[in-house]
């Protein structure tokens, strides 16, 4: 997993840090593992703009994708590795014994030709899924589900990981990418390994176009906006903001949002770093 930087030949190259794609092996994705992508423009559906900055962008299909691992009596071949245009992961398309193919997340490492398994009793390999209380303590893992069943939800962008630390009665303890440590069902599954495309945090887009290209457009900023368009907006050349909020009037910057009753703070040993 590369980077390539150009040279600064024209004002658009002179920052342009991109992939370098080596690891893709197939130019064209799986016909039958397609479905439309449908773009809103941040409208509802009676038109009326609910998110802003957000409209035109390049078009494209979305990749169904097998976060639930749940075909356990075979084994897949790993048949290409591909670029998904909705994730900063790679996808790796995989057919199974039965002739069966599906779209996974490709863990960094796994290279055409390999055999990927899942579920109990497998070996924990990087690409095979299986649950967490088969998994070695201080294993990396990523695709975690939450609850038994779900599919993946945990650690799925490029890069990410989370490492078993231990496990205790009928639960796994692990350390997530965002320094929380948490305890999940040990019948809840995970693929070990790390999420590929780790040097996606190097990339810059060196123009305003790419962004538009990825369907973002350019973002104002409230200070400089007018009183009545937002809370922070107004005052005199630049002595405007005040405290930081949303356009709704929501605090932001360290203003807590959760909701200190909920059922899922039992799981959380140690909160994430601020």
């Amino acid at each position: 997993m590369a980077v390539k930087k150009y040279k600064p030949v024209t004002p658009g190259q002179r920052n342009k840090v991109i992939s370098a794609f080596a690891e893709i092996t197939a130019k064209k994705p799986q016909k039958s593992l397609l479905e439309p992508l449908k773009r809103t423009g941040g409208r509802n559906n009676t038109g009326q703009m609910t998110m802003r900055y957000i409209g035109g962008g390049h078009k494209k299909m979305y990749r169904v994708i097998d976060f639930l691992r749940t075909k356990d009596e075979c084994t897949a071949k790993v048949l290409t590795i591909e670029y998904d245009p909705n994730r900063s992961a790679r996808i790796a398309l995989v057919q199974y014994e039965d002739g069966e193919k599906r779209y996974i997340i490709a863990p960094a490492g796994l290279e055409v030709g390999q055999t990927v398994a899942s579920g109990p009793g497998v070996a924990p390999e990087v690409g095979n899924a299986l649950p967490l209380g088969e998994i070695p303590v201080g294993t990396n893992v990523h695709n975690i589900e939450l609850r038994p069943g779900q599919g993946a939800a945990m650690a799925r962008s490029a890069g990410a990981f989370a490492q078993l630390a231990a496990r205790e009665g009928n639960h796994a303890i692990l350390r997530l990418p965002s320094g929380e440590t948490r305890m999940v069902l040990v019948s809840c599954r995970a693929t070990v390994g790390v999420v590929s495309n780790g040097d996606h945090n190097l990339e810059s887009y060196g123009k305003a176009g790419r962004s538009r290209w990825l369907g973002r457009r350019p973002h104002n900023r409230g200070v400089v906006m007018n009183p009545v368009d937002h809370p922070m907006g107004g005052g005199e050349g630049r002595a405007s903001g005040g405290h930081p909020r949303s356009r709704k009037g929501m605090p932001a910057k360290g203003y807590k949002t959760r909701n200190p009753k909920a059922s899922s703070n039992k799981f959380i040993i140690e909160r994430r770093k601020k």
